[in-house]
């Protein structure tokens, strides 16, 4: 019988560093029944996005490092950067594979969550399938008011932790664990450097305020560029595909007198997130996945 398999993609607040980011990651590397498969950091955003896959009591002894790593070497105190952050481990997203349900996956969030609090004296929330209470689910709010205001935050009785203490880590704050199905981070950069044009695009393409249905998303400055982005969360590319909130973007952006210049994805990203993308622009009548020779290798 095949094994259960599952998707980790914690997300670090380090960015910079590489020899931070090296100690954090290694604690992935060579290890049995667990294989990293990406990471990257972003200077701006001042994050690392890690993508592991594996048996699930494998990847937790791996995550329990890497998040003991993290601890010891991120003071949020000292945090800045482009993304929104509520701690050195801001969050541990996990996504059923194979022969695992969404509930033992939820299950299994909730162990890890437990035990991220007993061992570290971490706060720890848990968000989308894994949310007890309806109003958590959603990570954006979860986070909103960041690191610094979390203190407070923390004192109100709707925002008592799932688990651990009602306390900020002094210095890694605050994380939020959960289950989720696959998303697709996505990005698109502008041929400005207004951030507010950026946050008025967002604005217009997320769901919350009106805009697409599984899209989350926000303005970033892009300062080694020398640009903005629209930075987004696709919740279910299935149902809202990367083209169309490209193709909003460049309608909305044509209201400023700017373009889009570029996209690019942050980790991995599931196939047919893509060829649905290249059946749109091409034209394709009829394609399916089954088309793609790749799949038939795998």
């Amino acid at each position: 019988m095949d094994a259960k398999l599952m998707e980790c993609v914690p997300n670090f607040s380090e960015g910079r560093d590489l020899e931070k980011i090296d100690r954090i990651v290694a604690p992935f590397r060579g290890k049995p029944k667990v294989k990293l498969l990406d990471y990257q950091r972003d200077e701006d955003h001042n994050r690392l996005v890690v993508t592991v896959i594996g048996e699930p009591d494998a990847l937790k002894i791996c995550l329990l490092d890497a998040v003991a790593q993290a601890i010891s070497l991120i003071d949020m105190r000292a945090h800045r950067g482009q993304h929104p952050r509520m701690g050195a481990v801001d969050v541990v997203p996990f996504v059923p594979i194979r022969n695992m349900s969404m509930a033992e996956a939820v299950d299994f969030s909730k162990q890890v969550g437990k035990e991220l609090a007993d061992r570290f004296s971490l706060p720890v929330f848990l968000y989308e399938a894994s949310a007890a209470n309806p109003a958590r689910s959603n990570l954006a709010d979860i986070r909103k008011g960041e690191f610094e205001k979390m203190p407070e935050k923390l004192t109100m009785d709707a925002w008592k932790p799932d688990f651990g203490p009602v306390a900020v880590h002094p210095t890694a704050g605050v994380t939020a664990v959960g289950a989720r199905n696959p998303l697709v981070a996505f990005n698109v950069f502008l041929t400005t450097q207004d951030i507010a044009i950026a946050r008025k695009i967002a604005k217009a393409v997320r769901h919350k305020d009106g805009g697409l249905r599984f899209c989350k998303a926000m303005g970033v400055a892009v300062e080694a560029r020398r640009q903005v982005q629209v930075s987004m969360n696709m919740t279910d590319f299935s149902q809202t595909p990367l083209y169309r909130v490209l193709e909003l973007i460049r309608a909305e952006a044509k209201r400023f007198g700017v373009t889009v210049s570029g996209s690019e994805i942050v980790g991995l990203v599931p196939m047919a997130a893509l060829t649905n993308c290249a059946a749109y622009y091409l034209g394709l009548e009829h394609f399916s996945l089954a088309q793609v020779m790749e799949t038939h290798l795998i």
